[in-house]
């Protein structure tokens, strides 16, 4: 396990034992219910996710050998910094006002777009009002491509576990599609679902399903020697 993936692992874990711990008892019901305190500890550890790869370094790993292949070549030293602040600006620039959110840590940037510009409720059907962010994206990723793209889906809590892992799936699946028929190769792109388990907001409130209905586009520097991580502290 890598450093940065034990800290991941390290937080979700640490959030879910204080949950554990934060049970208490319906006093109508007589069923278990989560404290308010517990969940902003589960919102607190989604939240320290965002900004990062999920999938790993064997994964990131895997498509730059892809795109070594497709005859993309890696960036090296001080490039790699210079290379992601221009991109970070473009990025800022082009998605100024549409409601998603610039992130960058260490070399990696990380887009959130939520769900009032993404998905409907329990669909994988991409909202009108998100292609123009797409395209947008996509500009941006074809004249910066030197970088590897991890999409990520994520859902809000209604439904089961199982029925919701499989739509931040597909969601994944529609935008990572949606970026290739705007030009970003294949061997650039890794996808995933994460289901309901990283929350940024409450469940119990209709604006925090939004929120967490969601798509995350995290971008990482195809870079000799890899990538300088988030930073943790």
């Amino acid at each position: 396990m890598n450093e940065r993936t034990g800290k991941t692992v390290l937080a979700l874990a640490a959030a879910m034992v204080f949950v554990s711990g934060c049970k208490t008892l319906d006093a109508y019901t007589r069923e278990e219910k989560t404290s308010s305190a517990a969940r902003g500890a589960l919102i607190g550890a989604g939240i320290g996710a965002v900004v990062g790869l999920i999938s790993g370094d064997d994964a990131v790993e895997r498509r730059q050998h892809a795109l070594i292949g497709a005859g993309i070549g890696a960036l090296a030293g001080g490039a790699v910094g210079y290379y992601m602040d221009r991109q970070e600006a473009a990025l800022r620039a082009e998605l100024e006002g549409t409601g998603v959110s610039v992130y960058r840590d260490g070399d990696y940037i990380t887009l959130n777009m939520p769900g009032n510009v993404t998905f409907a409720t329990d669909s994988s059907d991409l909202s009108p009002a998100f292609f123009e962010v797409l395209n947008s994206v996509g500009k941006v990723l074809d004249e910066y491509d030197r970088t590897v793209v991890e999409v990520a889906g994520h859902t809000d809590s209604t439904g089961s576990d199982r029925y919701n892992q499989g739509l931040s799936e597909r969601r994944a699946t529609s935008v990572a599609a949606y970026l290739q028929g705007r030009g970003v190769i294949r061997e650039r792109l890794i996808t995933l679902g994460m289901g309901e388990a990283r929350p940024v907001a409450d469940n119990g409130t209709a604006a925090g399903r939004q929120a967490n209905r969601r798509v995350e586009i995290t971008l990482v520097p195809h870079a000799v020697g890899g990538p300088s991580g988030p930073n943790r502290g």
